[in-house]
């Protein structure tokens, strides 16, 4: 049955493909012009296609008042995603509408609105699970496999694809990009609804205007291109969804082998290894990126190349070191320049403790000067030196009362003498590690003997390399090794070998006859690559998704507050002139403290001032702000006023007040009563 290439479009399972297609009624072009900008405008009635794939080429995003933005995925914004209130009744229909798999993007998570009973126990009435994988039988039916959300320890089970219910999205708060809710988060036959979570930056003319001034939900329409292959070529053509042709799927009457198979490399990838080394046939080559180097460039324009391996090669992310724009590179182990270190900074105390190695020396020196309260550890100045010990529990007194924080202990650099210190692990000040070491590393020394991030700079660059794009860098950190896949090819004559990533190479090939020739008799050569932010934020997102995130920072001691003393009656003495109001003459008055102040552990100064009371008030309690949370009771000031909240709420002691209460109550006795009549004789 005939249908348009919309509707088409809207049916087709991604699952299914290839699907070959038949003109049912053509589309013709003025000009008979046969291609535009690489996109088919002109399909004559007859015509055979098969469809390969299917992609999102952008977003037409809906706001509240219905009108509509075209958002390209390039779009640079972050988006969180509004969890669809409409319910799936079946696991089967959950499995149809979402892409499911190991990847922890593939892994959506879904409440029941019924308890669910099973085997070894029962989902729970509102508990949320997550689907990890789905199973599938040759006859149709199967089972998803998943695991419940905040259960320890980690309980799985199965759900059948027959499994009935109402399972609602969870609420997800995590951010994505356009092109990562096109690739996993885009249901079949359902629109999504998102709200924007950051916008471009103002320098990004491009993009930074497509969002501006609009705020609330924005419901995401997924605009469709179809790739497909014609009987009579071999190049991709690619198809918009929305051209005006009618189509009918005749999958079944003719053989998909009789058309070409382009394959990407992520496709060739897949491949079993005992496939290779093949010959294969360059359909589309990919674009030439900055630095490429001219035989690389060479190797992938070729008509023809030889894909001798598939594999995953060790690579070393590294970012230069520039306040703004900073560039990301991927080095090869290979790599034969020689490094020298540069010295890193430390934000906090904390960080020197994990940045202390047991190979060597720490030596800082302190940038930014911390006051500490603590009796027993020490404060630091601006230009102070230490060299990093340990880190250990130390027992120190703060207001009179005994405590232990964790400390690290130093060896302060006094001219030539050392003086051992401890210095409060919640320090919030800053350090620069000083350089003795003037050797020259490999990268892969720089890796095996130093904890990662290290900062470094090319002394000697690579002489093996035509143009070394490092060398100019004026500072690498190096940040981690990662693995990523590579495909080894060469040329026909095996004249140059190269190293081709898998997921930055846009190339489609066709796998044309196996290679009877020789192996790779030279040394394999790999590039450079300068990567995009994308990549490189995606890089360190996905990659080590098993690594624990390093425990939180140590907590300030929390300590009650001291209970102020109870005022003893005495003459009231006559108010001096110009007196400031203050607080209880008995008590304490806190100092402010700065709002700028981020130190964890910091307590304030106490100051003991003695104001004399006015004849004719009562003596004010000491009065104790309501604390905020990450503070301790010591930390708050009565003189801070709460901008946020138009109320003053304030905590005061039960014995203070009953103090009060007694104090007015004599006032009130001892004051005479002017010019009231008197009932006596």
């Amino acid at each position: 049955m005939a249908m348009t290439l919309t509707e088409f479009t809207r049916s087709l399972d991604p699952k299914t493909l290839p699907r070959i297609l038949q003109i049912q009624s053509g589309f013709y072009c003025q000009g008979a012009v046969y291609e535009l900008f690489g996109r088919e405008c002109c399909l004559a009635t007859g015509d055979l296609m098969k469809i390969i794939d299917i992609s999102i080429t952008r977003f037409i995003a809906q706001t509240a008042d219905a009108s509509e933005i075209k958002l390209p995925l390039e779009y640079p914004g972050l988006f969180r995603i509004v969890s669809d209130s409409e319910p799936y009744l079946t696991i089967k229909e959950i499995v149809d509408s979402l892409k499911i798999c190991s990847h922890r993007l593939g892994q959506p998570a879904f409440i029941s609105a019924n308890q669910i009973q099973l085997p070894q126990g029962s989902v729970k009435e509102k508990e949320g699970f997550r689907i990890t994988a789905v199973t599938l039988d040759v006859q149709g039916g199967g089972h998803v496999n998943c695991e419940l959300l905040h259960k320890e320890p980690k309980f799985s089970f199965r759900l059948d694809l027959s499994q009935e219910g109402h399972f609602t999205e969870c609420e997800d708060d995590q951010f994505y990009t356009l092109r990562e809710l096109a690739e996993w988060k885009i249901p079949k036959g359902r629109k999504r609804t998102v709200t924007a979570a950051n916008a471009p930056p103002p320098k990004d003319m491009l993009f930074s205007t497509l969002l501006e001034n609009v705020s609330g939900e924005l419901t995401l329409t997924p605009v469709y291109e179809l790739q497909a292959v014609m009987q009579l070529r071999k190049s991709v053509a690619l198809i918009p969804s929305n051209m005006d042709v009618d189509v009918m799927d005749v999958t079944e009457q003719f053989d998909v082998n009789t058309f070409i198979q382009p394959l990407s490399l992520q496709d060739i990838f897949q491949k079993p290894s005992e496939i290779f080394p093949m010959v294969a046939d360059v359909i589309e080559r990919p674009l030439v990126e900055r630095y490429m180097p001219e035989d690389l460039v060479s190797l992938l324009h070729s008509e023809q190349v030889v894909i001798h391996r598939v594999y995953e090669a060790k690579r070393i992310l590294a970012t230069e070191i520039r306040q703004e724009s900073p560039r990301h590179f991927l080095i090869p182990a290979t790599y034969k320049g020689r490094l020298k270190r540069r010295p890193r900074e430390f934000p906090t105390a904390y960080d020197l403790e994990r940045a202390r190695s047991d190979t060597e020396q720490l030596h800082v020196v302190a940038t930014r000067g911390f006051d500490s309260t603590y009796s027993g550890l020490a404060s630091v100045l601006v230009g102070d030196e230490f060299i990093v010990k340990k880190s250990k529990s130390a027992e120190v007194v703060c207001d009179g009362n005994r405590d232990s924080v964790d400390a690290l202990t130093c060896m302060k650099i006094k001219g030539k003498t050392h003086e051992p210190v401890r210095i409060p692990m919640c320090l919030d000040g800053g350090f620069m590690e000083v350089i003795h070491d003037k050797r020259q590393y490999s990268i892969s020394e720089v890796c095996h003997w130093f904890l990662l991030p290290f900062n470094v700079k090319v002394s000697v660059r690579d002489l093996s390399l035509k143009e070394d794009i490092l060398a100019s860098v004026p500072g690498l950190r190096i940040e981690e090794e990662i693995t990523d896949p590579y495909l080894l090819i060469s040329t026909l004559d095996l004249s140059s070998w190269w190293e081709v990533p898998v997921n930055r190479t846009h190339m489609i090939v066709h796998l044309e006859k196996s290679w009877t020739g020789g192996v790779p008799t030279s040394n394999v050569n790999s590039a450079i690559e300068e990567i995009s932010e994308d990549s490189y934020y995606t890089m360190r997102r996905y990659v080590f998704t098993s690594v624990m995130p390093p425990p939180r920072p140590p907590k300030k001691p929390k300590q009650p507050p001291a209970r102020p003393a109870k005022p003893q009656p005495n003459p009231r003495p006559e108010k001096p002139a110009n007196t400031p109001a203050s607080c209880s003459p008995k008590s304490p008055r806190p100092a402010v403290i700065s709002r700028d102040s981020s130190t964890d552990c910091s307590h304030s100064t106490v100051r003991t001032e003695k104001t004399p009371k006015s004849p004719a008030t009562v003596p004010k309690p000491v009065l104790q702000k309501a604390v905020t949370r990450g503070q301790s009771l010591e930390d708050v000031c009565v003189n801070i006023p709460d901008e946020d909240d138009p109320h003053d709420y304030e905590y005061i002691d039960e014995d203070e007040l009953d103090n009060i209460r007694k104090q007015f109550h004599e006032q009130s006795i001892s004051i005479p009563a002017k010019g009231k009549p008197s009932n006596t004789i």
